[in-house]
């Protein structure tokens, strides 16, 4: 990455600043669906990647960022008036602070342009909540197969995602990974007895920590990782352009994993932990959370934390300068990380000790969203042409 000129310490930093004017309005107006939530976040941002790429002066590309987000934004989560007031009222802000100009007049038109372009591209992309949760047959019951889970024992969410469009991914299996190991395998069994210990509800092997952490990741991916991106932004040395590249990266990621990761799951459909150990006869068990209504194999939350770590050590390195983060599922905890891979060790531990994936879910999950986000990263100038 380019490193900036040293800036006066009183600028503002509008790659921050528009990054959480996105926290604030995807979290006022969020979609039931996370990944419809990450493509909100990739509109904005592979816009405002597309605007500032084509001119480095400071004022241009202040105003190119600004707008772009602002624009995407408006189109996509400015349900009311209100809501849209405040938005233009965080552009006013920024703009406000730009001196008038020729940089300045020609980085709101091209802010205001890529963003008209990745709406438009986006149309009709599938990723609409009802598209996401659209009705899926769940197959007969047989060993291994998933069923809906208790307490609620709802139908499967989150099949849709594996028609939806694709930013770079050439189809949905792409990265399938192998079928998971047979039910009487070593394997299989050695994982399901480490959930049964230690993912109980009435666990008596779990330890108190391992029960924070289970508790701790038990929040959704995509505002889990919102913390950690920031972190990886405010402590970066690239350019204003690297910055807000970095954050399109990322969600345009995300989106790809999450199409890749319903594709595995409604491919093998295999059952939960709850459903296997209560089929084994241990009938009144019960996992410390509540199972999510989607097959086990690969686990979400990992394949989010794969994709995530490749992409912050691919563009930032391996190690942050220490960060706390907070979760609305642990009240009053706060964990401190300082590399990508902590994060995701806590997630695949996470998991297992809730009750809700074998480790070899975890584990291929990772892999897969490492996978996608390899090759993404070597593709992603596809979407600036």
């Amino acid at each position: 990455m380019s490193t900036p000129a040293l800036a006066s310490a009183s600028r503002t930093d509008t790659v921050l600043e528009w990054y959480d004017v996105t926290v604030r309005a995807v979290a006022a107006e969020p979609s039931p669906t996370q990944i419809t939530n990450n493509r909100t976040w990739a509109i904005g941002w592979l816009a405002a990647t597309r605007a500032v790429r084509r001119d480095r002066a400071v004022n241009f590309a202040d105003a190119a960022l600004a707008t772009a987000v602002h624009d995407s934004l408006v189109g996509l989560v400015a349900n009311t008036p209100a809501r849209k007031a405040e938005l233009d009222s965080a552009l006013a802000n920024t703009l406000a602070r730009i001196p008038d100009g020729r940089d300045k007049s020609r980085g709101i038109a091209e802010g205001s342009a890529q963003a008209r372009r990745a709406l438009a591209e986006r149309t009709d992309d599938g990723l609409e909540p009802a598209q996401v949760n659209a009705p899926v047959v769940v197959p007969n019951p047989a060993p291994g197969v998933w069923q809906p889970t208790p307490p609620a024992y709802s139908a499967p969410i989150q099949s849709g995602n594996r028609t939806a469009k694709p930013y770079l991914l050439h189809r949905a299996d792409q990265f399938r990974p192998p079928a998971p190991p047979a039910l009487d395998s070593a394997r299989y069994r050695a994982d399901l007895a480490e959930v049964e210990a230690y993912g109980s509800a009435t666990s008596t092997v779990r330890t108190q920590a391992q029960t924070d952490v289970a508790s701790f990741w038990y929040q959704g991916s995509q505002t889990g990782f919102l913390t950690p991106l920031r972190a990886a932004l405010q402590h970066s040395r690239g350019s204003l352009a690297d910055r807000v590249r970095l954050v399109a990266e990322f969600n345009v990621i995300a989106v790809d994993t999450q199409i890749a990761t319903s594709d595995a799951k409604f491919a093998y459909w295999l059952w939960r932990p709850v459903t296997a150990i209560r089929a084994a006869g241990e009938t009144d068990w019960t996992p410390l959370h509540v199972t999510p209504a989607h097959p086990d194999y690969p686990s979400g939350h990992a394949t989010y934390a794969g994709f995530a770590e490749q992409v912050l050590t691919a563009l930032t390195g391996p190690k942050t300068a220490p960060f706390t983060q907070t979760s609305p599922t642990a009240p009053g905890l706060t964990f401190t990380y300082r590399a990508w891979t902590e994060i995701t060790r806590d997630t695949v531990n996470a998991r297992v000790w809730s009750g809700i994936h074998t480790r070899l879910a975890d584990e291929v999950g990772v892999r897969l969203g490492k996978d996608v986000a390899r090759y993404e990263l070597g593709a992603f100038d596809r979407l600036l042409r």
